[in-house]
């Protein structure tokens, strides 16, 4: 008797899902104001590499090189995530003159007061701190302020993998 084929695991890590959870919290903290996708992808970054911004909390996730890269390939997979989180009736998609939107509702909260773990908490926290810091930055401050600093995000790494190179 042959064993049942399974189907590989999904991974969870930069999933759909992760990327859509997160936003979970951040349109929460928003507290109803909608937002693009454009500025939901710059808010995910923030997120979870909050110590890279000047006066930002320690970041969620440890600093990888290059990580200023993670802003061109998340498009998809966050808008899959949103989706999904629209799809189970958790975030609420608008449609207006400036295009596509998303913004909690009343079960997005609910949803969340359902998570109790540690890394729940530090999300909620720094969701509140991302839209205390960044959520009055028009589109193009907000735009302007990624663009001159992604290049940094992730540079200490050439420094160091420079010094290595180095023989002193």
């Amino acid at each position: 008797m042959s064993r049942p084929h399974r189907a590989p695991a999904q991974r969870p890590f930069n999933s759909p899902l992760e990327y859509g959870l997160r936003l979970l919290f951040v349109l929460d903290a928003a507290q109803g104001a909608t937002c693009d996708l454009q500025r939901l992808i710059a808010y995910d970054y923030l997120l979870v590499h909050s110590g890279d911004v000047e006066t930002g909390p320690e970041s969620l996730h440890p600093p990888v090189p290059f990580r200023g890269g993670e802003l061109l390939v998340k498009r998809e997979v966050l808008a899959a995530g949103l989706n999904q989180m629209v799809a189970k009736e958790l975030l609420d998609r608008t449609f207006g003159v400036e295009g596509v939107g998303y913004r909690a509702n009343d079960l997005t909260r609910a949803f969340l007061g359902l998570l109790k773990n540690s890394y729940a908490a530090d999300l909620q926290w720094r969701a509140r701190w991302l839209i205390e810091t960044f959520g009055t930055f028009a589109d193009d401050a907000l735009e302007r302020y990624m663009n001159e600093h992604v290049g940094l995000w992730g540079a200490e790494f050439d420094r160091l993998s420079a010094l290595n190179d180095l023989e002193l």
